[in-house]
């Protein structure tokens, strides 16, 4: 055997994913893309994305979890939790007996959000007040177009939905920056200190009511705008969820159209290859649970977080009606946290370990632990289930890698796998690696998109 031989036989490597995959496959990756992009552009806030989720969910058959109902093996049902997070669910012939087969991904991104009382005026100009919501660097959101998405639900509970600045012919809203000529003292400062949380206030219009300048007219003009289009008034922010989010399209990168950019990646580039595997999965030996849920950004709080109980209450309910204990069920289940990892950056070096990064067009990434200074909020897979997992990718031929979330004392970062695996369920993080990720605009490959929804597929069916 000579040192090619040998070094095949005993190294790792994770090659470029289009040696491993044939033309066909590389043609059925930047089609799968294409719906993903169409996803992307429609499902900007959790509650999109739900809102998306159900209506391919009911196309391909599913229907909403009725308590009182009894599911034979291949009824394909979803339970949607308060329309911000979502759990899409096929019963496999073996039932819940030994245990299911769970694929989780969050639907919600790093935002600014607007605050109860957001609407303001001062100095010949109307802005929105926003408190950003998950780990941003603020001075990306300035200067670039900006869409409103969201509800305002009124006092007698009429739901109004709110989307500006995604048409061509809408308005776009923007948070100004200093121009250089007068920022030399800005520029002085360090990234996080140069545009702080409180200057991130929103452009929304300049003109007054009736041309008049009494005080707070072009605050005026707009409340009567809203008022005019969607029926409500300035008290009526105190009960909505309104969000600020990049308003550019979903594109190709690249002269080779490769790669994809686009806002909200992190972590729709997981939840939709997740929701799609579930809907392609037919009768499946397990019983399978794609969850799509909210709040990871903010660590998974609240009744629509992982860090709530809302998944296991519904494997326990659906457990129940099979005459199995809902805890024994959970402890028997496995689950991939689908989420994605740091790209390893070619003009950002020092931060990463080479050997132990992820690369674009690698394929899926296997992230054993994440957490932060010495594995601090991690899972940490056991080595059992990475064995396992292995196995299940490479025996479908899926192309994978391995990955950690940068150098020691870097930083860090966490999933939902510790939620999951609060519940006695072997987890590991698979997902797709990111190039820029927490920005407004991300870059992904299509290659690895198409990877990770093969590795969930993959793992329904087993």
């Amino acid at each position: 055997m000579d040192a090619k031989e040998l070094k095949e036989k005993l190294c790792y490597e994770a090659p470029h994913a289009s040696k491993k995959m044939s033309a066909d496959d590389i043609s059925a990756a930047d089609s799968f893309c294409e719906g993903y992009m169409s996803f992307l552009d429609a499902a900007k806030t959790e509650r999109e994305a739900v809102a998306k989720a159900v209506g391919l969910a009911e196309m391909n058959g599913f229907s909403e979890y009725d308590p009182d109902e009894i599911y034979p093996a291949g009824s394909k049902l979803y339970y949607n939790n308060r329309n911000k997070a979502i759990i899409l669910a096929v019963t496999g012939k073996k039932g819940l007996k030994e245990g299911a087969r769970i694929v989780a991904a969050h639907i919600d991104s790093p935002r600014l959000d607007l605050r109860p009382n957001p609407l303001y005026e001062t100095d010949g100009e109307a802005l929105f007040k926003t408190h950003y919501y998950g780990g941003i660097k603020k001075y990306q959101w300035t200067v670039i177009p900006l869409a409103l998405h969201g509800v305002i639900v009124k006092k007698d509970g009429a739901t109004v939905n709110v989307t500006v600045g995604e048409s061509d012919d809408d308005p776009k809203f923007v948070i100004t920056d200093l121009l250089p000529h007068l920022a030399a003292k800005q520029m002085t400062s360090t990234l996080a200190e140069g545009i702080k949380g409180e200057d991130l206030n929103v452009l929304v219009g300049s003109r007054p009511f009736d041309g008049s300048d009494e005080a707070q007219n072009i605050k005026l003009n707009i409340l009567n705008i809203l008022f005019e289009k969607y029926g409500v008034t300035e008290a009526d922010f105190l009960s909505a969820e309104l969000e600020i989010v990049p308003s550019f399209k979903a594109c190709d990168i690249g002269f080779d159209r490769s790669m994809i950019g686009a806002y909200g990646h992190d972590d729709r580039v997981c939840a939709y290859p997740a929701l799609m595997a579930a809907l392609d999965s037919d009768v499946p030996e397990h019983t399978i649970f794609c969850v799509l849920t909210d709040k990871e950004e903010i660590g998974s709080e609240g009744n629509t977080g992982l860090n709530s109980a809302y998944m296991a209450y519904f494997i326990k309910a659906l457990a129940k009606k099979e005459g199995l204990d809902g805890e024994a069920v959970l402890s028997l289940s496995k689950c991939l946290s689908a989420d994605v990892n740091a790209a390893f950056d070619p003009d950002f070096p020092d931060v990463f370990e080479k050997n132990n990064s992820s690369f674009i067009n690698k394929g899926v990434v296997v992230t054993k632990y994440t957490g932060s200074r010495g594995k601090g909020g991690s899972s940490d897979a056991s080595a059992e289930f990475m064995a396992e997992v292995r196995a299940m990718l490479d025996k479908a031929n899926v192309c994978w890698q391995i990955g950690e979330l940068g150098r020691l004392d870097a930083g860090g970062g966490g999933t939902v796998a510790k939620y999951v695996a609060s519940h006695d369920i072997e987890v590991v993080d698979v997902g797709v690696p990111v190039l820029s990720m927490h920005a407004p605009f991300e870059v992904v490959s299509k290659l690895d998109v198409f990877c990770a929804y093969r590795a969930f597929y993959e793992f329904f069916r087993s």
